[in-house]
């Protein structure tokens, strides 16, 4: 074709023709946005998915979040372990502040600085009160009260010496009681409670008392619970534990009493300033006990014997019960009593101070049923009673005990 019959409408491309000259020219440009962010556009020129971290693809993921928390708890623990070492450093500091203190103190105190007496702090702290009392409770018994008093002895110097700056640790405290029953164990044990809570050694002074039902369970996992359960109750005083040795069974390796011979072990080592625990039994089986569980014996620093009571002084027992019940025993009554006292210490089972006060109840039963038969029965006096006639036990009420052990068949005789 010739250029003539060229038509411009036939050139698509982008040519544009000025004064019929064709020229090359920029397609028109589209309107693009200038916003650096489209929310509605895919943000990602490399696909579909967007390269924001969700956190849930990377199977490391778990073990980068594990790594912090435990670099996290490192710096949690060397935190509280400088905090305790500072904490160490200043107690260490202000204990050689307070000995240098003390050493100075010590050095200037003149060699005649007064310290007080001994009966100033044997009053004022009440423990002359509880030997007192303790001299009335217990008729005899002198080696005794002499050990009572010795151990007082040490915890009045020891206070003393603590006021004027020497130093002291707390003595052993724990006890070993043996003797036949009745002998007043129990009682030598409330007052030392007591003693010791004068002199600021038990915070309540208190005494409980304990058995191996007591303390050992009958199954796994029962015995720690009741041990812990009486010990806890005897905090701040004392733990009396009668027949101690039946806690440990010999014969039997797989007892549950041996648990809780170790946890009590674990306090007298441990708590030995807020428990004193006191075991009590039979000379020969503690003896015995101690041979089985010698740290039991090592821990004891006291040990009381409490011998036998003789007649004449069992008779005195009676006297003191009879005071304290206000009865008036009539002297040919006591000369009936001492003799059924030697008659019973024959037998098998006497119990000392228990068998006199059962002797004193049934002396008591004895005058009851002698009075209401005078008064209520026969009619004496109009059934108008005196009160000489409430208070008196005479010597037939006491001739009843005797013929019972004199005239009863031999196989009952232990139990009049």
């Amino acid at each position: 074709t010739s250029w003539s019959t060229f038509s411009t409408r036939s050139i698509q491309s982008p040519l544009g023709f000025v004064g019929g000259v064709g020229v090359f020219a920029p397609a028109p440009a589209t309107r693009t946005s200038t916003h650096l962010y489209d929310a509605g556009a895919n943000q990602n020129p490399f696909g579909t998915q967007s390269l924001e971290f969700t956190g849930g693809d990377d199977p490391n993921s778990s073990n980068f979040r594990k790594l912090s928390e435990a670099l996290s708890e490192a710096d949690t623990e060397r935190r509280k372990a400088r905090e305790a070492a500072e904490a160490r450093e200043r107690a260490a500091e202000i204990r050689r502040e307070e000995r240098l203190k003390k050493i100075k103190f010590m050095k200037d105190m003149p060699d005649d600085q007064p310290a007080g007496t001994v009966d100033e702090f044997m009053f004022k702290e009440g423990v002359q009160e509880q030997l007192d009392k303790l001299e009335e409770d217990l008729v005899g018994l002198r080696p005794v009260k002499k050990r009572v008093k010795e151990i007082a002895a040490l915890l009045v110097l020891d206070k003393m010496r603590r006021k004027l700056g020497f130093e002291t640790s707390v003595p052993s405290l724990h006890m070993s009681f043996t003797g036949a029953p009745g002998t007043g164990k129990t009682t030598v044990a409330v007052r030392m409670g007591q003693i010791l809570a004068k002199m600021g050694y038990s915070r309540r002074g208190h005494v409980v008392l304990a058995t191996r039902d007591d303390l050992v369970g009958q199954y796994v996992g029962h015995t720690a619970p009741k041990t812990k359960e009486m010990i806890k109750k005897a905090m701040g005083g004392v733990l009396l534990v009668d027949e101690a040795y039946y806690l440990y069974n010999a014969a039997n390796d797989r007892d549950y009493g041996q648990e809780s011979i170790e946890i009590l072990l674990n306090i007298m080592e441990n708590n030995q300033d807020d428990l004193v625990v006191a075991v009590a039994g039979y000379k020969d089986r503690m003896d015995k006990f101690f041979s089985y569980i010698p740290g039991m014996m090592s821990r004891i620093g006291n040990h009381v014997d409490f011998p036998n009571y003789s007649s004449d002084e069992l008779v005195k027992i009676a006297a003191v019960m009879a005071k304290q019940l206000e009865y008036d025993v009539s002297p040919d009554a006591y000369e009936v009593f001492h003799h059924y006292i030697e008659e019973r210490m024959k037998l098998p089972y006497f119990s000392n101070a228990r068998t006199v006060r059962n002797a004193m109840d049934r002396a008591r039963m004895n005058s009851a049923i002698r009075t209401f038969d005078r008064f209520a029965i026969r009619g004496e006096n109009g059934g108008v009673c005196t009160v000489d006639d409430l208070k008196s036990i005479t010597a037939d009420d006491f001739q009843i005990l005797l013929d019972d052990i004199l005239n009863a068949d031999t196989d009952k005789r232990i139990f009049a």
